[in-house]
């Protein structure tokens, strides 16, 4: 190799890419509003599955009535879908009409 002017040398450059790690995509859990499960029963829901205080609890619950929806919490796709499977299984063994679902955040 000759170091005169004009003369180039490729170096390659081996780079290291990391795989940049990605957080997975989180759902929000919805609970409606409904005319028929009683205000105790959502209350007692969101204590029981979602960890609530009695207040908290009461303020998710008095959104849902006013608004239609409210948002119980935001999860990984498999503890959200876990949360929604157990609110209707409980509003079902109770015999209430009360609806869960969950959307991508």
């Amino acid at each position: 190799m000759s170091n005169r002017p004009g003369d180039r040398e490729e170096v390659e450059l081996a780079v290291k890419t990391r795989p940049k790690t990605q957080r997975p995509p989180m759902y929000k859990v919805l609970l409606l509003n409904d005319d028929f499960t009683p205000m105790e029963f959502v209350v007692h829901v969101l204590e029981r599955l979602f960890n609530m205080t009695h207040a908290q609890a009461i303020e998710i619950m008095l959104t849902v009535h006013r608004k239609g929806v409210a948002v119980v919490g935001v999860f990984s796709h498999e503890i959200a879908e876990t949360k929604v499977a157990q609110v209707m299984e409980l509003a079902r063994r109770q015999q209430h009409p009360l609806q869960c679902t969950m959307e991508k955040e």
